[in-house]
């Protein structure tokens, strides 16, 4: 005989999936009908939008497979470069152009993602971007299932349906999706190789971690984790190594044969990328608060030490078993480094993976209501900060009606939903940091 959930649970929870409900239809509002629109006009006033918006991303590897499969074009030259921005602006960028973008749109992948995608080079650009987008929207809702997996937390239908929606809406997976960004399968194939490593499936585990090398900057941390944590047991070691570095191996190989000189061209492309793209958040951060001449040297220590903490905590919990809370956090914990430390500062789509620690926060959100009143508080900001895009779209529709069209179009008010955008990282590894002590101070407690 199943018994009935208490009426006030059922309330409570009917409430939150109706806010999670409008704050969705908010941001989803304000993302595709104010801030794409307003983006396409500054865009059009510089004469680039003529080409591809959504699904720009995912352009470059279409056109870079396409043309790889019918001319063996490298990628990484110059013509593909100018064929690339054509495609995206409608005509090359002009470096004497003080309002063209400074972000030159080469190809940033490895060659081996152009293998990986050559089917869909034979299908028409407007069709692959909608079905990029559309499976990329369902490898998303898989990542969070996933992950709910590797935490162990079982939420019924409602709540998960709830997570779900919000995770969708959110600003990074709206910016991801709208751009087709392959990061979105890198978040995939991150949590499915994470579960398939709890499964004991070493060599699935092993393939599926060597294919997030299309975009390696976002998983090096918890690949240098998983690579140290499975000296454990030779068995494991030798049946994970076999699926990560044989994978690798048949990758790059594959990309080698086709383009010989790929690696040097690729590396090339990446140290200029680094020179024209925005810094990491942990640099525009410092920046703003010490000025250019001070900031260069304090980024260089926080992020040499934010590293060497990271590996440090790696080795340190290299025998935690992969169902316990020290692998979890450790794991969740590069991540939260990685996204500050190591991504470019406008790679607000690669946040979602820091959707790990934060479902492990909410699950152990009661740790730190018992630790005390700082990290109270400091989750409540926290909080704030995570749920700040939705309650700022939704004001922003509310005040529609009254604001004044030069007032909306405006940076400073247009773009407070996604104010909290870059400050979402330091957030949770601060409130992982807290459960850790909280954790900590709990066992070392007397009995």
């Amino acid at each position: 005989m199943s018994t009935a959930p208490p009426p006030t649970r059922s309330l409570s929870l009917g409430l939150a999936f109706c806010l999670a409900l409008i704050a969705a239809a908010s941001m989803l509002y304000y993302h595709q009908a104010l801030f794409i629109p307003r983006a396409r006009e500054v865009q059009q006033s510089k004469g680039l939008a003529n080409g591809y918006s959504f699904g720009n991303d995912f352009y470059q590897i279409w056109l870079t497979s396409r043309e790889l499969l019918q001319t063996r074009q490298n990628p990484y030259s110059a013509e593909m470069t100018r064929a690339i921005q054509t495609g995206l602006y409608g005509r090359p960028l002009d470096p004497t152009r003080p309002s063209d973008p400074i972000d030159q749109r080469a190809f940033p992948y490895p060659a081996f993602v152009d293998l990986l995608f050559l089917p869909a080079a034979a299908i028409p650009f407007p069709i692959v971007r909608i079905l990029a987008c559309c499976a990329l929207g369902a490898l998303t809702i898989a990542s969070v299932l996933l992950w709910l997996r590797v935490l162990n937390w079982s939420l019924n239908w409602k709540w998960t349906t709830l997570v779900l929606l919000l995770t969708l809406s959110s600003y990074p997976a709206l910016e991801g999706l709208y751009a087709a960004q392959i990061g979105l399968l890198v978040s995939f194939l991150l949590a499915a190789s994470v579960l398939a490593l709890q499964r004991s499936r070493f060599v699935l585990s092993g393939t599926l971690l060597a294919l997030t090398a299309m975009k390696p900057q976002v998983t090096i941390l918890a690949v240098l984790y998983l690579l140290i944590w499975n000296f454990r047991s030779p068995r494991a070691t030798r049946r994970f190594y076999t699926g990560f570095f044989g994978t690798l191996a048949v990758l790059v190989g594959a990309a080698t044969i086709v383009l010989p000189h790929w690696i040097s061209s690729w590396v090339h492309t990446i140290l200029a990328y680094r020179h024209y793209t925005p810094p990491p958040l942990v640099a525009q951060t410092l920046t703003s608060w010490l000025g250019p001449s001070l900031a260069g040297f304090a980024t260089f220590l926080l992020s040499v030490g934010s590293i060497a903490i990271a590996l440090a905590l790696a080795w340190k919990n290299r025998t935690a078993p992969a169902q316990s809370f020290s692998f979890l956090l450790t794991l969740t914990v590069l991540l939260s480094i990685t996204a500050f430390v190591i991504l470019p500062g406008l790679a607000i789509y690669d946040h979602l993976i820091l959707i790990p620690g934060i479902l492990l926060l909410f699950r152990h959100r009661k740790l730190l209501q018992e630790a005390g009143p700082i990290p109270r508080l400091t989750g409540f900001i926290g909080a704030l900060i995570l749920f700040w895009p939705w309650m700022a779209a939704f004001a922003l529709l509310c005040l529609l009606p009254i604001l004044s069209t030069s007032v909306l179009r405006s940076t400073a008010v247009l773009s407070l939903p996604i104010r909290t955008a870059a400050s979402l990282p330091f957030a949770v590894l601060a409130l992982l940091i807290l459960i850790w002590r909280a954790i900590a101070r709990k066992t070392a407690a007397p009995a």
